[in-house]
């Protein structure tokens, strides 16, 4: 896939993200013209003592914020907060002031490796899918 100016600096710091990180491990990942999609591993992770979800409710599935909060260092929410916003001033820098992110983020536990197998090949087949995407006639951002 060929990136646009903003998604090469997506691609380019979702890479040093494991540079910087070394407790970060990247599996799959692929930059969509209107979306970001990635497995990623935290060796040692840190127990997220601020999460939403009281102790006794099992869950593969959360929305994380990555806004303003008292994230736990190396969890994923920091992780993925630290990318975003290392994006977005890179990208700003380039009179793209109309990019954002979402405020949040979709996080999945991967519970075997059948799962894993899926998702991994999702991801891989993501920008073939690209045509039939309902937002696939969406306006690109242009830079002041």
């Amino acid at each position: 896939m060929q990136y646009s100016a903003i998604g090469e600096i997506i691609a380019d710091e979702w890479q040093r993200t494991a540079i910087v990180r070394p407790y970060v491990v990247l599996d799959e990942w692929v930059v969509m013209p209107n979306h970001f999609h990635a497995i990623v591993g935290i060796q040692n992770p840190v127990f997220d003592q601020f999460s939403r979800f009281p102790d006794d409710v099992e869950t593969t599935q959360r929305v994380v914020s990555t806004g303003v909060s008292r994230l736990q260092p190396k969890s994923l929410g920091a992780i993925v907060g630290q990318f975003k916003s290392m994006c977005t001033k890179r990208i700003w820098a380039m009179d793209y002031h109309e990019f954002a992110w979402q405020s949040r983020f979709y996080d999945r536990i991967i519970p075997d490796r059948f799962a894993f197998d899926r998702i991994r090949q999702y991801i891989k087949t993501n920008p073939e899918r690209w045509k039939t995407d309902k937002f696939f006639k969406m306006k690109p951002i242009q830079s002041n």
